[in-house]
């Protein structure tokens, strides 16, 4: 039974804390999240947010979509419909997946809200509480989340440039029962680093070895403005891995529009578990990116995607070798979104931050992706994807003030 309290005019109402269950108090807000509401500050430069750039939303080719498929197809359109996602994007899916290798048949595809949706069902259909999962340190803020709900225990790894330090996960999954591995192998967020392809064969190699799945999280492959793309992990170890890829960095977030590719064992088991959580994704957005796809307009598209990306990301380490002090050292992205910073020993950079708002500038504490939420407090992540050349170099400009101000603060405490 409900505990209830008396309130001020004598009448009983619902103890609303003392109703929570109990998994909630594994929840917790994203600091990604609070910190977007800064951005309405005037005269804010924010490298914080892990957003794509607006500028490049294809809204024409949306407005087009919209008509057509409210001509065509309107009353099927703004019907329910299955599940597993609308079949001609999924045959589209197919094909593209097909040219990088990955596995995919129609059967094998679930189509979600967004890899975060995907996260979730696998939390839900695969952790019970107290279940390892095997991440990078640091890891994606969003699986940390997900999976936390789920009562997950995770046990980590760190990361150099060639992405996850595979050399030292044999003797964790010796000691440990681990349930899956997580991977971003792709530009890493928020590491921004890329797993080699030798590392790839050694984790798949230990994963066989050790009876442990993977999770491939693969939402930035797309975004490669450097170097040749590195074959899947699930192309090497096709039974054993589970993948997510989304529309969300190539056409618009908005739509929340993401897909799951899985052994066909599997898949029913999340396709069981989205219908219990919102039936299906809607059919209307579906079509529309279905119709938008099929034109032929994403390859050139991604093409435009990669070549701003590529300029804002010199621009910004052009800028930090400019601006930064002595001590800090920092990621050199292949593609995608992010680089990480790593400042000198004993700096905070939730402190940090209170310094960089003084200066019209805000990023994201490296804290935050890491699973204990106290580790890495020397570090953070910015993202070049949504600020201009000339904000980018100005932003930077101000956050090397801030730490400098910060180091000669604790130069003076010690």
């Amino acid at each position: 039974m409900t505990d209830s309290v008396v309130n001020w005019d004598g009448k009983w109402t619902t103890d609303w804390e003392g109703a929570l269950a109990k998994r909630t108090e594994r929840m917790t807000s994203s600091i990604i999240r609070e910190t977007l509401k800064l951005m309405s500050t005037p005269g804010l430069i924010s490298l914080g947010g892990g957003m794509p750039a607006p500028e490049l939303f294809p809204i024409r080719e949306f407005q087009e979509a919209c008509r057509y498929i409210l001509e065509h197809e309107g009353p099927q359109a703004l019907q329910y419909s299955v599940t597993e996602g609308y079949p001609p994007l999924k045959q589209y899916l197919v094909a593209k997946m097909q040219k990088y290798g990955v596995p995919a048949e129609e059967e094998n595809i679930l189509i979600v809200n967004g890899s975060q949706q995907a996260l979730d069902l696998i939390g839900k259909v695969f952790l019970n509480p107290g279940d390892t999962v095997l991440t990078d340190r640091p890891t994606y803020l969003g699986a940390i989340q997900a999976w936390s709900s789920y009562e997950a225990r995770f046990v980590t790894v760190p990361l150099d440039d060639d992405g996850t330090r595979v050399d030292l996960m044999e003797d964790i999954l010796k000691r440990e029962r681990v349930k899956f591995i997580y991977s971003l192998p792709n530009f890493h967020n928020p590491a921004g680093v890329t797993l080699s392809l030798e590392r790839r064969h050694k984790l798949v190699e230990l994963a066989a070895r050790y009876g442990v799945f993977i999770v491939e999280d693969d939402p930035y492959g797309e975004l490669r403005f450097e170097g040749e793309d590195i074959t899947p992990i699930i192309v090497l170890h096709k039974e054993n891995t589970i993948y997510l890829s989304t529309f969300s960095k190539t056409l618009a977030p908005g739509i929340r529009l993401g897909w799951i590719v899985a052994p066909a064992r599997v898949l029913g088991r999340l396709v069981q578990a989205k219908q219990a959580a919102d039936l299906h994704t809607s059919i209307f957005v579906q079509m529309i990116a279905n119709d938008i796809c099929q034109r032929g307009f994403l390859r050139q598209h991604v093409k435009n995607i990669r070549n701003m990306y590529r300029e804002r990301c010199a621009v910004m380490l052009s800028a930090m070798e400019k601006y930064f002090p002595p001590g800090v050292r920092w990621t050199r992205p292949q593609g995608g979104l992010f680089l990480w910073v790593i400042l000198p020993e004993g700096t905070d950079s939730m402190e940090l931050l209170k310094a960089a708002l003084e200066e019209k500038v805000a990023f994201v504490p490296g804290s935050a992706f890491y699973p204990d939420g106290v580790s890495g407090k020397n570090t953070l992540r910015l993202t070049f994807s949504t600020a201009t050349p000339e904000m980018i170099e100005e932003g930077i400009k101000r956050l090397g003030k801030a730490i400098e101000r910060q180091l000669a603060q604790c130069k003076k405490v010690q």
